[in-house]
C-alpha cells in the first residue's frame, strides 16, 4: 500500500471492494521499547505518540474514517456495527457498512479478518488462546450470519508453534473442547508443550465449514524488525489488523 509505514496485505483473492492487513513497526512515533509505530493506547506507550501513530494511520493509508478500536480483553464478545465509543468491550467486530473500519489489536496473539466473497459483510477478531478456547471464532461467525462457503478468511501475524511454549493447563482447556486439538500440542524438552495458534483456528474455522483460508504464515516472535511480539519482549507495541469495505 504505501512505503511511509509499514503494511502488510492480506493476501487472499477477496473481492477489490475489501482493503485488508496488518500494520508493521518500523516507522512512527513511538520510541524505546514501542518503537516505532504502536497503534496500542493501553500498553504504557506516551499517549500523544499513539495518537499521532493512530492519526498517521489514516493519513498514509487515507482511510475513509476512524477505526473502531476495541478495549480487547481475551474474551468471547462480538459486537455488530461497532462504533467509536471509547467504553466499547469486545474482541471481535462486524459490520456490513461500508467505510466502516473493524480493527484489532495484535502483538502474539491471532489476528483473524474475514469477507464475503460479494465483499458485503466483513469481521476482524483478536483470537488469542484465552479467546480461542472461549469461543470468539465461533460466536464470530454465527453473528456474520452468512454462509460458510462465502466466506474468505485472511490468519494475520501471529507467534508460532515453534516459539509458543504453554504447560498443560493449556492443552487440557483445548483437549477438552476437542479431541482433535491434540494435533496442535507438540511435547518439547521442558516437559511442556508447544502450541500451535494457528492449527488451532484453522480446525476451528474448518469445524465450522470454512475452507477457503488463507495466510498464516508470519511468526511475530521470530520476526524482530516488522513485528512486535509481547512474549519475546514484554513490554512493547501493538499491531493494528484492519478490514474496510470501501464501497
Amino acid at each position: 500500500m504505501t512505503s511511509e509505514i509499514g503494511f502488510l496485505d492480506a493476501v487472499w483473492p477477496a473481492p477489490e471492494n475489501i482493503i485488508a492487513g496488518t500494520t508493521l513497526k518500523m516507522s512512527g512515533y513511538s520510541q524505546g521499547t514501542y518503537s516505532a509505530f504502536n497503534l496500542g493506547d493501553h500498553v504504557g506507550d506516551n499517549i500523544d505518540h499513539v495518537k499521532n501513530n493512530r492519526r498517521l494511520l489514516c493519513e498514509v493509508l487515507n482511510l475513509p474514517s476512524e477505526p473502531c478500536w476495541l478495549n480487547q480483553k481475551h474474551s468471547a464478545k462480538v459486537i455488530t456495527e461497532p462504533t467509536n465509543d471509547v467504553n466499547l468491550f469486545a474482541d471481535a467486530s462486524i459490520t456490513r457498512s461500508a467505510k466502516k473500519i473493524c480493527v484489532v489489536l495484535t502483538a502474539d496473539c491471532l489476528p483473524v479478518l474475514i469477507t464475503t466473497k460479494s465483499g458485503d459483510t466483513i469481521s476482524a477478531i483478536h483470537a488469542g488462546w484465552r479467546g480461542l478456547a472461549a469461543g470468539i471464532i465461533e460466536n464470530t461467525i454465527n453473528a456474520m450470519q452468512s454462509d460458510p462457503n462465502e466466506l474468505l478468511v485472511w490468519l494475520g501475524p501471529a507467534i508460532s508453534q515453534r516459539a509458543f511454549e504453554v504447560g498443560d493447563d493449556v492443552r487440557n482447556i483445548f483437549l477438552k473442547l476437542n479431541d482433535n486439538n491434540k494435533f496442535f500440542f507438540k511435547a518439547n524438552d521442558s516437559n511442556r508443550w508447544q502450541a500451535d495458534l494457528y492449527g488451532l483456528a484453522k480446525l476451528k474455522l474448518s469445524d465450522l465449514g470454512i475452507r477457503a483460508i488463507f495466510g498464516g504464515n508470519e511468526c511475530t516472535y521470530s520476526d524482530t524488525k516488522r513485528l512486535y511480539s509481547y512474549r519475546r519482549d514484554n513490554k512493547c507495541g501493538r499491531m493494528a489488523s484492519i478490514i474496510y469495505i470501501q464501497k
